[in-house]
């Protein structure tokens, strides 16, 4: 049904924000959400996903419909080799922030001593991370954002945390209200499909505390960003390089009436 409405000569007015991909469940568009002075974020410009190393036949035909022509992966080394993109005509920019969460916990585990809790607080500091020690990878993203390479796909493995904090930077940019920010960011917990089958040493309690999002995780990135730099507008400026002038180029570019 998706793909029909993609190959429609006059697509719908509002479109489907999740593709429904098989192979990538949590591919959506970042379209349709309001900025504060009444403009929208452009439809089919914007994409964010897990990653595409599991394409169907299918899904790659609506990828291409779609006219992506750039992929930012966050994935480290050894998860980029795990699953590359099946589409040549994207270009994948690298923009690898490795991860931590997972040898942590299973350090725990070797020492017997891993609760949902020891999870939880590993998740809000890896997001605390991304802010200190990841920046240059966002400007990196803003930069190819203001050379519009879009249509364009933002992922990570799960498309939940590297690009969560990602697509809420983004947004947040283009001026779009917090609660819809944070909105967005949790629409992982609806469409994101977990292999059942991966990190089964770990508990299962465990296992859904790192396999969902939570407000307290995107929060604790805000927390950084303030404790750093004061403010999301400072942040802007002085970590991603988005100053004034940046900032109103990408919402002409991003957003319309």
């Amino acid at each position: 049904m998706t793909y029909i409405r993609l190959m429609s000569d006059a697509p719908p007015l509002h479109p489907a924000r999740h593709l429904g991909l098989r192979g990538a469940s949590n591919f959506r568009d970042l379209g349709g959400y309001p900025s504060r002075d009444g403009r929208r974020v452009r439809w089919r410009q914007i994409f964010r996903s897990n990653h595409l190393g599991q394409l169907t036949e299918t899904d790659v035909a609506i990828v291409r419909q779609l006219g992506v022509r750039t992929a930012f992966d966050f994935r480290g080394r050894d998860e980029r080799s795990a699953g590359l993109c099946p589409i040549a005509e994207i270009a994948v920019q690298s923009l690898a922030i490795e991860p931590t969460v997972l040898p942590a916990l299973r350090a725990l585990v070797s020492a017997g001593r891993l609760t949902a809790e020891d999870a939880q607080d590993l998740m809000r500091e890896s997001y605390r991370n991304y802010i200190r020690h990841h920046t240059p990878r966002f400007r990196v993203l803003f930069d190819h954002l203001l050379a519009d390479h879009a249509p364009l796909v933002i992922h990570c493995t799960a498309g939940k945390d590297r690009t969560g904090v990602a697509c809420a930077l983004v947004l947040s940019a283009l001026d779009v209200p917090d609660e819809v920010v944070l909105e967005d960011y949790l629409l992982t917990n609806q469409y994101f499909r977990r292999d059942a089958a991966a990190h089964s040493e770990l508990p299962d309690d465990v296992l859904k505390a790192i396999g969902t999002v939570q407000a307290s995780f995107l929060a604790a990135a805000l927390d950084a960003v303030r404790q750093d730099y004061g403010d999301l507008d400072t942040y802007l400026r002085d970590g991603l390089g988005v100053d004034g002038a940046a900032r109103k180029a990408l919402q002409e570019r991003y957003l319309a009436a």
